[in-house]
């Protein structure tokens, strides 16, 4: 309710940011695997967009628009980092293995499998492959977020499948050879 107080008169784009919340909340934690730096990331993002949102010129691309803030917002975090920490550390830090109790079944281990798979991608293809496979967007409004040319979204989105694909085959093989339990069907 605070967002409506900075908007003069414009309540179509503050329940556009409202409505955005939760988008903005996966994808800032299938980047960061944190969930208190996932709400971080996602509250200065809309802070941003309250800031800056005279900048907006088309209400229909509120969308794309949030995302790259996001995107901005999640290279400044990582910036920060940077002195203090390698980028390869940083994927081990940011990522925890240990399942949650409230993950139990073979859903949930499904949904970890995949989380893993995702969270061993490189930063690019992880950006990429959420915002394309999960939210859904376009290769144009990739490009646009992430500020990188078209083939480039394609190429490490291609990437990214591929080493997703191989990289759940691959458990799915040790898994079964390890109990018994799993076996491929062609």
């Amino acid at each position: 309710m605070a967002i409506l107080s900075f908007f003069s008169g414009s309540r179509e784009c503050c329940a556009r940011l409202k409505q955005q919340r939760s988008k903005l909340l996966r994808v800032a934690y299938a980047w960061c695997h944190n969930h208190a730096l996932a709400e971080d990331l996602v509250q200065e993002t809309l802070a941003r967009a309250v800031e800056k949102c005279d900048q907006l010129r088309e209400a229909e691309q509120v969308e794309p628009w949030l995302f790259a803030i996001l995107t901005n917002c999640w290279r400044d975090h990582l910036r920060r980092l940077r002195p203090q920490e390698d980028i390869e550390n940083l994927e081990e830090t940011l990522f925890d293995p240990a399942p949650g109790p409230e993950r139990t079944g073979e859903r949930g281990q499904i949904v970890d499998r995949v989380r893993a798979a995702v969270a061993r991608l490189p930063l690019g293809q992880r950006e990429v492959l959420t915002l394309v496979d999960l939210e859904e967007f376009s290769y144009a409004e990739v490009s646009g977020i992430l500020g990188i040319p078209i083939g480039t979204v394609m190429s490490r989105l291609c990437r990214a499948r591929q080493a997703l694909k191989q990289d759940l085959i691959e458990f799915d093989l040790s898994a079964a050879n390890g109990s018994g339990q799993l076996r491929r069907v062609k």
